[in-house]
């Protein structure tokens, strides 16, 4: 029943992450609004206009992938045209030099010091003017760098290739005007992947990277804090709100550090999921596990081998804005806190502002804790700026995932990685990627008390 890796010990993370905030109104419980600073921190980009692009000859040479065939261009956009890609090979980038000299220098996935410096991020200063080419209405351009891209793109090898292959992909996808999932395209991601490998990945990911486990232990750290302010909390039930991305992940590390509680664990611990199948949009990333994928089992199983009575519910076809005490069975006499972690975000912030809306309903449920994780990066909405603005954040935002992951993974292949990157990637498509930096979501969160 070990779901996680023990030496993911919760004081190694535990950090006051907590800010209290107190409404005027006298019957107000004193809240604990935690902003967890996300590993997915990025800052904005805007689209690069074409006098900032390199020279085509100190681009790399295209790379050498299995499939290639899902990144051609929509047939039916008849004046942008592309040749096919070649066989694999061996996933190795060649660099060309100026002139008719042949450079033979070799890229591979460990190339992952670019992160801070846009000098070596060539996949970007592709992608970005060809989408302020789209919305520019320029097709020459438009065709041009599409050729150029599926010159150099690839789903092996450094994270500029990675990021030109997804971009490629999500930039023909919108050509295509497609009402369709960019799933249909062939890239592996969660609701594609099969159930038990889908796990291994998981747990993979939350093994060798921050991204998700470094959130996650904040929360669980900020819980405990939650929880040893209330007083009888042994005797209590404590009752978490889980609307989050971990699919069950998370929670074996709070069991852990609850049963090493000095006064001993509460009395009863209830899990309510909130799952997103049914929620306003599939699309956003990492938040749809594949269709046979049950945690609860074995998360249960190892509760009781811990001595942790644990009760899970989850509550499924219910939309986040229609959440109430009731639906989740919320009691007064309970230690109740909310986890939400990467899924707000979908949420509309303009009109109707509905992240606003559900903080407040949040509110009303009285908990003792929100603790709140999201991407403090800019909005890509159409609402925010144009398509080519809204494209180059998504960019931004998946460009530091894939150097990211190229680091945690020491730029091996993996097929755990290219089920994480391929997850992320959807963050290009979803046109619901509608982001905010902390400091709104802070403001949004002291307006709700």
């Amino acid at each position: 029943y070990h779901l996680w890796d023990q030496s993911h010990d919760m004081n190694h993370y535990q950090t006051d992450a907590n800010t209290n905030t107190n409404t005027s109104s006298p019957n107000a419980t004193n809240s604990t609004a935690t902003i967890a600073a996300s590993a997915t921190s990025t800052t904005s980009l805007e689209p690069c206009g074409s006098n900032n692009n390199q020279p085509l000859s100190d681009l790399p040479k295209k790379r050498n992938a299995t499939d290639e065939s899902s990144l051609k261009p929509p047939q039916k956009n008849k004046r942008i045209k592309t040749r096919p890609m070649n066989e694999a090979e061996n996933g190795d980038a060649v660099r060309k030099s100026g002139g008719n000299k042949k450079g033979g220098a070799k890229a591979n996935g460990s190339n992952c010091n670019n992160g801070n410096s846009k000098e070596g991020r060539w996949a970007e200063q592709l992608l970005n003017p060809c989408a302020a080419a789209i919305a520019g209405g320029n097709v020459n351009r438009v065709q041009h760098l599409l050729y150029v891209l599926h010159e150099l793109a690839s789903p092996t090898g450094d994270p500029n290739h990675r990021l030109a292959a997804h971009g490629l992909r999500a930039l023909t996808h919108h050509l295509s005007s497609s009402s369709s999932s960019a799933t249909s395209s062939g890239t592996v991601n969660f609701a594609s992947t099969e159930p038990r490998f889908f796990q291994k990945s998981l747990l993979k990911f939350y093994e060798v990277s921050p991204w998700f486990s470094f959130p996650n232990n904040i929360a669980n750290a900020s819980i405990l804090q939650v929880l040893a302010e209330e007083p009888n909390n042994t005797s209590r039930t404590l009752h978490i709100l889980d609307i989050g991305v971990s699919h069950g992940v998370q929670w074996p590390t709070l069991l852990d550090a609850l049963s090493r509680r000095p006064g001993g664990p509460p009395s009863l611990v209830r899990l309510t999921v909130v799952t997103a199948e049914n929620d306003q949009n599939m699309e956003t990333p990492f938040s749809i596990a594949p269709t046979g994928y049950n945690y609860y089992p074995r998360l249960l199983g190892y509760a009781q081998s811990i001595n942790i009575n644990l009760q899970i519910n989850r509550i499924e076809n219910h939309s986040l804005q229609a959440l109430n005490a009731q639906s989740i069975g919320a009691s007064p006499d309970e230690i109740f806190i909310v986890c939400a972690q990467f899924r707000l975000h979908h949420l509309n912030h303009n009109t109707p502002d509905e992240r606003s809306e559900f903080l407040k309903v949040l509110r009303n449920m009285e908990p003792k804790g929100v603790i709140l994780s999201e991407n403090n990066t800019e909005c890509c909405c159409g609402s925010c700026g144009n398509f080519g603005t809204g494209f180059s954040r998504r960019v931004e935002y998946l460009w530091r995932f894939l150097d990211s992951t190229s680091a945690a993974f020491k730029g091996r292949e993996s097929d755990e990685r290219r089920v994480m990157e391929g997850e992320a990637a959807k963050a290009l498509t979803n046109q619901r990627e509608m982001n905010e930096d902390k400091e709104k979501w802070c403001g949004r969160m002291k307006e709700a008390g």
